[in-house]
């Protein structure tokens, strides 16, 4: 999320009772966390498997729970609790806006039927379809042409949570979802928001009913993406990628461009580009084939080896 306007590091650990040291005065001109952070962010850590990741990051203040050196060139915010004072920000500069009609934008020729609920800061372009029940949270961006059809949510809360002994602290959101023109969106799907940036559907990408697409993801143009699939927090799919019905792909993983996924099948890694899958956990499809014949075998085997 961006800060408008932009603040120094100094003023932000003011605002939560927290010491800055480094260049405490370089601008903070957004808030994110690690998977989407950019240069001028501030992003939070709080567990030392990733204080490394955060100090080394594009962010250039970073919010943590340790005294360490400030990198060259950037500040540092030491804080009891990072988690808790990112939400705190984050709270204070993207407040919920509750469910209003303020600032919707809504294109000629579109058609949202009555019972459809929008959010206020919505933006929908040009001869969009918005079919009955369709829920579309606050800040979403859909393009020009876009069909959702029933009972469709977008922009619902991330499933994003810190654990702690008492139970798990909810990660304030302070993304949205944004649709560009020509995406289909299939019955009962739902889009979550990001946590501190978008949510990503690509031009000319067609999702079937049932699909579940967790924050901060970004699936390219012309995808299809067929009926139960599930897609987790923080994915990359690249262009022309087809994922056939109930695939699942865990969070943080980049699918290449023009892959397919063959139906059940479930990542554990990475998948390179023009490739077909198959298989939990998937593989090149060919090669998982070859070896569910050969499991077929294994009986007749096992009683050859007996006699």
């Amino acid at each position: 999320m961006v800060l408008n306007p932009p603040l120094t590091a100094a003023e932000l650990a003011t605002l939560i009772g927290a010491e800055a040291q480094g260049q405490t005065e370089r601008l903070v001109t957004g808030l994110n966390e690690i998977n989407r952070v950019a240069e001028g962010d501030l992003v939070y850590v709080d567990h030392p498997k990733w204080y490394d990741k955060a100090l080394n990051s594009a962010a250039t203040t970073i919010l943590i729970d340790k005294a360490v050196e400030p990198p060259t060139g950037k500040a540092i915010i030491i804080s009891q609790d990072p988690c808790r004072d990112y939400n705190k920000l984050v709270r204070r500069f993207m407040p919920r806006a509750g469910w209003t009609n303020e600032d919707v934008s809504i294109g000629e020729g579109s058609e949202i039927h009555p019972s459809a609920v929008i959010g206020p800061h919505v933006r929908i372009g040009r001869d969009c379809i918005i079919h009955p029940g369709v829920v579309i949270y606050e800040r979403a961006s859909i393009g020009d042409r876009v069909t959702i059809h029933a009972n469709a949510v977008i922009g619902a809360d991330p499933f994003y949570y810190k654990k702690r002994p008492s139970g798990y602290d909810k990660m304030v959101p302070g993304g949205s979802v944004v649709i560009e023109d020509d995406v289909e969106i299939g019955a009962l799907s739902t889009i979550d928001r990001g946590v501190s940036a978008d949510t990503r559907i690509g031009h000319g990408s067609k999702l079937d009913n049932h699909v579940q697409v967790g924050h901060d993801t970004l699936i390219g143009a012309h995808c299809l993406i067929a009926a139960h699939v599930g897609i987790s927090g923080a994915v990359v799919i690249e262009d022309h990628v087809t994922l056939w019905g109930q695939v699942g792909v865990p969070s943080k993983l980049r699918i290449g461009k023009g892959a397919t996924v063959l139906g059940q099948s479930g990542l554990i890694n990475s998948l390179e580009p023009g490739k077909t899958y198959f298989g939990s956990p998937a593989g090149e499809w060919k090669q998982k084939m070859r070896e569910i014949a050969l499991l077929g075998k294994l009986p007749e085997l096992f009683r050859k080896l007996k006699d």
